[in-house]
């Protein structure tokens, strides 16, 4: 007797909206029609929750207190998404939250860090075609100012920063293996070692405002033909790199941000004669509508950077925990080691439950979720039965998380180290704080998980672990 499959609300109305906008006549459809269209599948759940499953092909959650909707992993507790229904809208659907077309067919690469699997060599062998190529420019004729200044040799020029900028910036989460080729590329132009420690190296992401200062600097110095070849060179590394899925969803829109600059029909160079934050505007408002940036949007993009890191724990829910609650313990383990009064500025943008645990998990020292914390190798060998008030170790330490929340394989590992590190960078950025150079506690606490596996392809695996749509 084949056994009936139980009733899931989430996947029953992410199926059914999935299909609605696949259909080639939603995009031309009036703005009120398709948000019509998605008010009528809004589901309740017992718990009083209300969601939308909409733009980004996301889903949402409305915050009782404000009405506000936010962006919220669906619950994982089956018997909450069996007794799911569809209700009807009691407010209008706010455009944001409509599907446009392009935010559900848009490829979202992948969340894994560049610790555990490499970067494929054929990448690595046309990036370094590149450097070769601008080895010999001089620095006379591409000056190097600002940010990259300190962090390359006095007599490499702009170039090869352009180059290392945009590998940065098109990175899903710049946490690299201490060995990866990528990066020892580039040991000859560095003026000190990156920071990290022997295992990863803990990058900061490049902003967009280095980049247009490097083609703002040449044009305002009477060199717009230099100023070009540069942003050419960064249009030449973002192909370059587009066929590793942690790269491609940034390096397929940097071009587009590029292209007027290369085909001479924008007004860059009018920007670029005001101010590089100019420039920096002319370039995002050219970005494709469907990926969100962390220069134009933050608080967005925090939100979508904690969707990942959720899902990345999505495995937890076989074992009967809840990922988005591990999430927000881990969350809070990060901030508690790193800055402590950042957290005020995060509430706002996390989800009701979300914001709930962490806060309670930051207040409370006896908390059940810090159980979840990082801890010292030390204390986690020599005791089964963990301290019901860890403390997150600082970053860098020898740490693990506990066996519970072991990743069951190297490709969900290293999804989780990118997703954690990718939160650690977005709540960095939308709270004005400094990065820490060996690590936030939950990355650097997954890295014995990689650090000793080989890391070369297997024939036949996957070597990216693509994000869930």
């Amino acid at each position: 007797m084949t056994a009936v499959r139980q009733w899931d609300g989430f996947d029953a109305i992410e199926s059914d909206v999935r299909a609605m906008v696949a259909d080639p006549r939603w995009p031309a459809l009036p703005l009120s029609a398709r948000a019509h269209a998605v008010a009528l599948r809004m589901l309740a759940t017992p718990d009083g929750g209300r969601w939308l499953f909409g733009a980004h092909a996301r889903w949402y959650r409305q915050d009782p207190a404000d009405g506000r909707w936010q962006l919220s992993p669906p619950p994982a507790d089956t018997g909450l998404r069996a007794a799911a229904h569809v209700v009807h809208a009691t407010s209008v659907v706010l455009p944001h939250l409509v599907p446009a077309g392009p935010d559900f067919t848009a490829d979202r690469g992948s969340v894994q860090g560049f610790v555990g699997p490499d970067v494929p060599q054929e990448v690595t062998e046309r990036v370094r075609a590149l450097v070769v190529s601008q080895r010999g420019r001089r620095r006379e004729d591409f000056p190097l100012h600002g940010a990259f200044a300190e962090v390359f040799a006095g007599e490499v020029a702009s170039p090869i920063a352009a180059i290392w900028g945009t590998l940065m910036w098109c990175a899903y989460a710049p946490a690299f293996d201490g060995n990866e080729v990528l990066l020892s590329m580039f040991g000859e132009f560095l003026a000190r070692p990156l920071p990290g420690d022997e295992w990863v190296r803990w990058l900061p992401p490049v902003p967009l405002d280095d980049l247009a200062a490097l083609y703002g600097e040449r044009v305002r110095a009477g060199h717009p033909e230099a100023g070009r070849r540069l942003v050419a060179l960064m249009a030449d590394t973002a192909h370059a790199v587009r066929d590793d899925p942690r790269f491609r969803p940034r390096a397929d829109a940097l071009p587009a941000m590029l292209a007027p600059v290369l085909q001479r029909t924008g007004q860059d160079v009018p920007a670029a004669h005001r101010d590089d934050e100019a420039v920096r505007q002319a370039w995002l408002s050219r970005c494709p509508p469907h990926v969100t940036l962390a220069e134009s949007s933050p608080g967005e993009h925090f939100q979508h950077a904690v969707y990942d890191f959720v899902q990345a724990l999505g495995f937890l829910s076989a074992k009967g925990a809840d990922p988005r609650a591990v999430a927000a313990s881990l969350l809070a383990a990060d901030v508690a080691a790193h800055a402590p009064r950042a957290a005020e500025r995060l509430y706002a943008w996390l989800e009701p439950e979300l914001r709930h645990a962490f806060h309670d998990v930051l207040t409370d020292p006896a908390h059940p979720l810090r159980r979840c914390w990082p801890r010292s190798r030390d204390s986690a060998s020599s005791s089964s039965a963990p301290s019901p008030e860890p403390l997150a170790p600082p970053a860098g330490s020898p740490s693990t998380l506990p066996s519970a929340l072991h990743p069951p394989d190297r490709a969900s590992a290293a999804a989780l180290l990118g997703t954690a590190y990718a939160t650690g960078l977005a709540w960095c950025r939308l709270t004005g704080t400094g990065v820490p150079e060996r690590g936030f506690a939950t990355a650097s606490a997954l890295v014995h998980r990689l650090a000793h596996e080989r890391d070369d392809p297997v024939p036949g695996s996957s070597e990216t672990y693509p994000r869930h749509f």
